[in-house]
């Protein structure tokens, strides 16, 4: 298969063109940002509506994609977005109904894809320029993932969105959200939460009235309290390369910003 040119991308016919230079600083702004090439990591689950039952809620993406143009815009900040699918398919779910595992992963990470589109769509819309980068090949949908590209438009100023997750199955999306961290540089991941926790408790604040959450707390801690707010493989592959993780409310308005900007939200690991 033959990859397209660094600077071609397949558009939809209905999304109007944007451009291919970094959008301008905002003026005045004096806030220079925590980090300056990061992974916001979403679930798929942030995509969808909380107070219906559709796949993918429009005002929702709507009202993330203008956060992401607008954080970039403000910092220029570098970011690269690792997007779920939990929203369409879990490979754990499937093979728990029968399907094979390998099989049942694929799927779900054809919808990390379909979530992709989504995203890029609704960023583009901003008049932010994006590239979607698949790590399992499909030329006529989106570019396929190489990191010196994936570098390249970070660079351009286009937001990255990384779909298909690594491209093998039995790993979930944190642990390529940690990888494609590490293959690009990013100083920190950003994982945003979708179910109303702002950061890592000692245990289930839903369940625990008295749960604490923590402000800082290191790798270890979250491994040996088994703390689960990532995949353990993520978690130990992050400390290992000596990546922080800020764990933070994605569905909070501001929030984005507010995590860049240095605000105290959220719990930092490291």
């Amino acid at each position: 298969m033959v990859a397209s040119s660094s600077d071609a991308s397949p558009r939809s016919s209905s999304v109007p063109s944007v451009p291919e230079t970094p959008i301008a600083h905002v003026t005045g702004a004096a806030v220079s940002p925590r980090w300056r090439r990061v992974v916001l990591k979403l679930s798929g689950e942030a995509l969808a509506s909380a107070a219906s039952d559709e796949t993918i809620d429009a005002a929702t993406v709507a009202r993330l994609a203008r956060e992401i143009a607008a954080a970039r815009a403000e910092f220029e900040v570098e970011m690269a977005v690792v997007v779920g699918g939990g929203n369409i398919w879990r490979g754990t779910i499937g093979a728990g109904e029968g399907i094979d595992r390998a099989t049942s992963d694929t799927m779900g990470m054809l919808g990390t894809v379909i979530n992709a589109l989504a995203l890029q769509d609704a960023i583009e819309r901003e008049g932010q320029p994006t590239r979607v980068l698949s790590a399992v090949h499909m030329a006529e949908v989106c570019e396929p993932y190489i990191r010196r590209r994936a570098i390249r438009h970070l660079e351009k100023g286009r937001v990255v969105i990384l779909a298909a997750g690594m491209g093998s199955p039995y790993f979930t999306t944190d642990t390529p959200a940690a990888l494609r961290a590490a293959e690009i540089e990013a100083q920190a991941i950003m994982k945003g939460t979708h179910s109303g926790i702002d950061g890592v408790y000692s245990a289930d604040p839903r369940l625990e009235a008295g749960a604490e959450r923590y402000e800082e707390i290191g790798f270890m801690e979250v491994v040996s309290r088994d703390l689960r707010v990532m995949d353990l493989t993520a978690i130990t592959f992050c400390r290992d390369n000596s990546i922080p993780i800020l764990v933070f409310d994605i569905m909070r308005p501001g929030n984005i910003r507010a995590a860049l900007a240095g605000e105290r939200i959220g719990t930092l690991i490291s």
